[in-house]
């Protein structure tokens, strides 16, 4: 990168929001996936209008943007596969405006989850998105990846709980999408259109949040069952019946036999799978819905239901899926993770595919995740540098994602595309339909500066 556009990003930016030493490049190379790419420079914006001169400075030389959250993603999105510079919204803190009286939030990218919450919870509501890494995760990258979390079994996603968008094309113009209204009939929908792209059409520079109120009570259940797909049928029942659960996750036998060390003997032996269910609502509906859910839990596989009686029983019970992660993590640092998603009816032929190509390849695989959505995390524990196994993790994974789509699913319910799924999205999105999203890309991006290598490709 020539001397001259450093110093015109240096002079937009200022000095100390400028990174070209190699040490702090290296820091902005690489996300949550195992692929580390240096980018030549790293920005750091603060505001809007430095968002729209460096995206125009960099179109004029055709260098490369990847725009970059926290890093928190685990599909190669923040890696910066073409060099170029990574323009960091870390930086762009604010939240710009909260309105209680229409249920919005108006935040910069850079704004944490847990910093949303904790601010519209001052008002009595919060935003439905809540990912595992909320502590840490920003709304701008939250977006771009579609992320959305247990809560979205009852309110959503990111693409149900978000209003308008500021942002900066690849051309470097700048652009307003949605209202500040939960209705609207004009023109098309360009803010579902950016969530979701992965900082492939255009940079987000605000976000207009869609929040909800804060419901009066909330009681957690754990269901312990024999086998998953006992499991996955009490799911499915549960699902069908008309008290939606606020959340409805799920952990199976391997997953639980990966965390029994460390939580004594709170699950017997005999428990090869977990339901965790959340109600909320007045304290009636929530009687009633937990008396609706344990009646539909009831299969032959079911081996306890219980109810927590407090906020301590019920911190007790997420504690078996807090610590689940950086176990994982613990056993196998490299490990594959998918974030597989199917309709909530066909979890359990989903699950028998998986334990086929677990014993048929000599591949550990532990699932848990959101049931309530049929999203599924499935891990492979692996390690990536033996290329045998490497070899039959990956025929697990074909045979896996082509499964998944011949039961009607994705191969992603909310990590993205990114880098790592590049190789399959031509199974899941047919040629015309990509053709369509390529032509978009380039209305939004002509010289394919913005994050380039990722998203739908010809």
């Amino acid at each position: 990168m020539d001397n001259a556009l450093l110093e015109q990003l240096r002079s937009v930016v200022g000095e100390d929001e400028l990174l070209t030493e190699s040490v702090d490049l290296l820091s902005y190379s690489y996300d949550n996936s195992r692929i580390s790419i240096l980018p030549d420079a790293v920005v750091l914006p603060t505001e809007h209008r430095q968002v729209v001169e460096i995206t125009r400075l960099c179109r004029e030389r055709k260098i490369p943007i990847t725009t970059r959250g926290r890093g928190s993603g685990t599909s190669g999105g923040a890696v910066p596969s073409r060099h170029g510079i990574v323009l960091s919204t870390e930086r762009m803190r604010k939240i710009l405006r909260m309105e209680p009286g229409d249920r919005l939030m108006v935040v910069q990218p850079g704004v944490t989850n847990r910093e949303v919450q904790e601010e519209a919870a001052r008002y009595g509501f919060f935003w439905a998105p809540d990912p595992g890494s909320s502590a840490f995760c920003s709304v701008g990258g939250n977006i771009s990846c579609g992320s959305a979390g247990p809560r979205a079994v009852k309110y959503g996603t990111v693409r149900e709980n978000i209003l308008g968008l500021r942002a900066v094309t690849g051309a470097g113009e700048e652009i307003r999408t949605g209202t500040e209204t939960t209705k609207w009939a004009v023109g098309y929908d360009l803010t579902q259109l950016l969530t979701g792209s992965e900082g492939t059409l255009a940079i987000i520079t605000e976000a207009t949040l869609k929040l909800l109120p804060i419901q009066q009570q909330s009681r957690m259940m754990r269901a312990l069952y024999r086998d998953m797909r006992s499991a996955a049928e009490a799911v499915a029942a549960i699902m069908a019946q008309p008290a939606t659960p606020s959340a409805l996750e799920f952990m199976d036998g391997k997953s639980l036999e990966l965390i029994r060390p460390q939580l004594g003997g709170k699950f017997p032996p005999e428990a090869q799978a977990l339901l965790m269910v959340e109600v909320d609502g007045s304290p009636h509906t929530v009687e009633e819905s937990i008396a609706a859910i344990r009646l539909s839990a009831a299969n032959d596989g079911l081996i306890s239901f219980y109810v927590a009686a407090n906020s301590a029983e019920t911190e007790e019970l997420w504690q078996a899926r807090k610590i689940l992660s950086p176990r994982l993590r613990e056993i196998a640092p490299k490990k594959i993770n998918e974030d597989i998603v199917v309709p909530v009816s066909k979890i359990p032929q989903l699950i028998e595919t998986i334990n086929t190509i677990s014993a048929q390849y000599r591949i550990t695989i532990a699932n848990f995740g959101h049931a309530g959505n049929g999203n599924l995390h499935t891990n492979l524990l692996i390690n990536p540098d033996d290329p045998a196994e490497l070899k039959r993790a990956e025929s697990c994974l074909d045979i896996l994602f082509q499964r998944v789509l011949e039961l009607g699913g994705s191969i992603s319910g909310e990590h993205g595309i990114g880098l790592v799924k590049q190789k399959f999205v031509s199974n899941e999105i047919g040629d015309r339909e990509r053709k369509l999203m390529v032509e978009i890309k380039y209305l939004f991006d002509p010289d394919v500066i913005l994050n380039p290598g990722k998203g739908p490709q010809l």
